[in-house]
C-alpha cells in the first residue's frame, strides 16, 4: 500500500488558473512488482529464497533490479536555513517536511554551495560550480551551463524518463539558455531568480532590468504573468498536473520552489493589499488575524512575538502545505511508493534583507530562526552551506539518520545508481565530483571516510574553504590563498568554528592546502560564456 501522510490536514487544492494542459498526456505507469505481469508467484518465491540465502534478505533491491524504475522528485527550497524546519527546530511548523524526513534518511551533515545559482549548478551537473567558470560562483543571470553538458535531466531523459521543471531556474536567465536546452521536456516558472509573490516579476518595473519579465512556459512568456496568484501555489499546481498526467514512462520532476526567499509576501485572500504592518498595531500585519498562513494548528506562529519572524514562519507554513499537496497527489495517483524524493535547501539563511530590488519588497531584520553554526547565506562557514536535507522512498529507504558528510554534487551519481543509469561525461567536459551514496540509503553500508567538500564563493569577494573529514580550512581575502592564509577548525569538537587552530597544527593546514590546490586546478578561471554580451532593455 502507498504510504499516506494521514496526520497532516492539507488545504483544499484549487485548479491552475492557466488551464493549460501538460505536453505529454500519456498512460500512467504501474507500480513495481505489484502490477507486473512478467513475474509469476513461483518465480518470485524462488527469487526471494535466493536473495535470502545470499545474505540480502533484509536489504531493498536496487531499482535497476526491479521490473520498473522509480519516478524521481527533487525538491529544492530557497534560503531555508538549518533552523527553518521543524525536525531541527520545534518552533517551526513544517509537518509535511518533517514527516518525509522522519520516514526517510536524514542527512545530518548535508552541504550545498552558499548561494542559489552555485547550488543549482552543483545539483544539476554533479560538479563543483568553478569547473565551468566564474559565472556560476555567485547568483547570476549570465549563461551558466555549456550546451551539451551532462546534467541530471539529460541523463534521465536518455534513460527514458519524461523530464519536467516547475519553479525557479536561475542557471541562465535567457530563453536560449533555459531548461529545455538542458534536458527538460517541459518547463514552467521563472527563468531568473526570486520573483514577486503575486506579480512574478524578477525586478521592480522601475529598475528597467533586462530579466524583469521572466514568468514562462517552455521559454515563452505567459501573457499577464499569471498575476494575482501566489507563486508557491502556481508552482505546486503545475507540479501536481505533472504527477497526475497519465503516462507509460517514469518521470523526473525537478521542483525548485521560490520560497522562503524574499520578498516575503503572504496576503491570503487580500490579494490587492500588499503585505504590510498594521498602522494601528505595528507588531501585527494588516489582516493577519484573517490570513490562514499565520495560524498553524499547533499555534506556533502566533507564539512568536517578532512580526518579521512571524511572517517568515507563515511563508514556511505555506511552503510546507504546498509540499504536502504534492505528496498527496502522489498518494492519490498510486505513485507514492514508486517515487524517490530528494529534498534540500539551496543555501543557509538570509537573516537580514535591505528590501530593494524585488516587487513588493521590504526591509527585514533578523527574520530567520537561529542556527547553531557560524555564518549565513553567501558564507563558506558552516552556516552558509550546511542545510536541511533528506531522501525518502517508502519500502526502500528505512527511517534513519546518516551522519557522514555529503554534498549536493552527490545527488546526480546517486540517482544514476538508483535508476540503473551509467552517466557518461562527454569528452572535454569536467568529470563528476559527486560520490554515489545510494548504498548508504538502501542499506547500512558505511560512507567513504575523509570526504572532502570544496567551496569558493564570488571570485571578487573571495571566500574559500575545504573540509576533509573533521578538519576544515577557511579563508576570506582578495588574493588566492596561500598556506599562511587559512583558518583551521576541528568540526568534531567545534562545529561553531569559534577557535582557529591554524598555528597549532601547521602540518594539517599544509596538507589541506595541498588538497585545496588540487581542486582549484580543475576550475576554469574565465566566464562560462566569455563572449556573451547581455542584451539591454528597450
Amino acid at each position: 500500500m502507498a504510504t499516506k501522510m494521514n496526520s497532516v490536514i492539507l488545504p483544499k487544492r484549487t485548479p491552475n488558473p492557466s488551464g493549460v494542459p501538460m505536453l505529454h498526456p500519456l498512460k500512467r505507469r504501474s507500480n513495481f512488482l505489484r502490477h507486473s505481469t512478467f513475474f509469476d508467484i513461483p518465480f518470485l518465491c524462488l527469487l526471494a529464497l535466493l536473495c535470502f540465502c545470499m545474505g540480502f534478505g533484509k536489504q531493498p533491491l536496487r531499482a535497476a533490479d526491479q521490473s520498473s524504475r522509480p519516478n524521481v522528485l527533487v525538491i529544492l527550497t530557497d534560503d531555508q536555513g538549518w533552523g527553518d524546519i521543524g525536525y531541527n527546530n520545534p518552533k517551526v511548523y513544517t509537518p509535511n517536511m518533517d514527516r518525509l524526513a522522519k520516514e526517510g534518511a536524514v542527512l545530518t551533515q548535508h552541504y550545498v554551495m552558499s548561494q542559489c545559482t552555485p547550488t543549482r549548478l552543483a545539483l544539476f551537473s554533479g560538479r563543483y560550480p568553478g569547473r565551468f567558470g566564474i559565472s556560476g560562483l555567485q547568483a547570476e543571470n549570465r549563461p551558466i551551463i555549456p550546451h551539451d553538458t551532462l546534467t541530471m535531466a539529460t541523463m534521465l531523459k536518455s534513460e527514458g524518463y519524461e523530464t519536467y521543471l516547475t519553479g525557479k531556474w536561475h542557471l541562465g536567465s535567457w530563453p536560449e539558455h533555459g531548461p529545455n536546452h538542458h534536458g527538460f521536456d517541459y518547463s514552467y516558472g521563472g527563468l531568473a531568480g526570486a520573483v514577486g509573490a503575486y506579480n512574478h516579476l524578477y525586478r521592480k518595473p522601475s529598475l528597467n532590468h533586462p530579466n524583469a519579465i521572466t514568468w514562462h512556459r517552455n521559454h515563452e512568456i505567459i501573457p499577464g504573468y499569471e498575476n494575482g496568484t501566489h507563486v508557491t501555489d502556481l508552482v505546486t499546481t503545475e507540479a501536481i498536473k505533472v504527477i497526475e498526467t497519465k503516462r507509460d514512462k517514469p518521470f523526473f520532476l525537478y521542483l525548485p520552489y521560490f520560497a522562503p526567499h524574499t520578498p516575503l509576501d503572504e496576503r491570503g485572500d487580500f490579494v490587492d493589499t500588499p503585505t504590510q504592518l498594521d498602522p494601528e498595531n505595528p507588531k501585527r500585519w494588516l489582516n493577519e488575524d484573517k490570513i490562514k498562513w499565520f495560524h498553524d494548528p499547533a499555534g506556533l506562529i502566533q507564539q512568536e512575538e517578532d512580526p518579521e519572524k512571524r511572517l517568515f514562519l507563515a511563508v514556511l507554513y505555506h511552503l510546507d502545505s504546498a509540499i504536502g499537496e504534492v505528496i498527496a497527489s502522489l498518494d492519490e495517483s498510486g505513485q507514492r511508493e514508486n517515487t524517490v524524493i530528494f529534498f534540500s535547501s539551496d543555501n543557509g539563511p538570509q537573516v537580514n534583507w535591505g528590501g530593494r530590488p524585488y516587487p513588493d519588497d521590504m526591509k527585514l531584520t533578523d527574520f530567520n530562526q537561529p542556527i547553531p553554526f557560524r555564518g549565513i547565506k553567501t558564507d563558506v562557514y558552516e552556516g552558509g552551506m550546511r542545510v536541511p536535507g533528506f531522501v525518502n522512498w517508502p519500502g526502500h529507504i528505512e527511517p534513519k539518520k546518516i551522519d557522514s558528510i555529503h554534498h549536493i554534487v552527490d545527488w546526480l551519481p546517486t540517482i544514476a545508481t538508483i535508476v540503473g543509469a551509467e552517466p557518461t561525461v562527454p569528452n572535454g567536459q569536467p568529470g563528476l565530483d559527486g560520490i554515489d551514496f545510494s548504498q548508504q540509503l538502501l542499506s547500512d553500508k558505511a560512507a567513504k571516510k575523509n570526504r572532502e567538500v570544496y567551496a569558493i564563493h564570488r571570485i571578487k569577494t573571495d571566500k574559500w574553504s575545504l573540509r576533509r573529514g573533521d578538519w576544515k580550512i577557511v579563508y576570506y581575502g582578495k588574493e588566492e590563498p596561500t598556506t599562511e592564509s587559512w583558518e583551521l577548525y576541528d568540526l568534531a569538537k567545534d562545529p561553531q568554528e569559534s577557535k582557529d587552530l591554524a598555528t597549532q597544527h601547521p602540518g594539517k593546514v599544509k596538507n589541506l592546502h595541498k588538497r585545496f590546490l588540487a581542486h582549484r586546478a580543475k576550475d576554469k578561471k574565465e566566464h562560462n560564456f566569455p563572449d556573451f554580451v547581455e542584451p539591454m532593455t528597450n
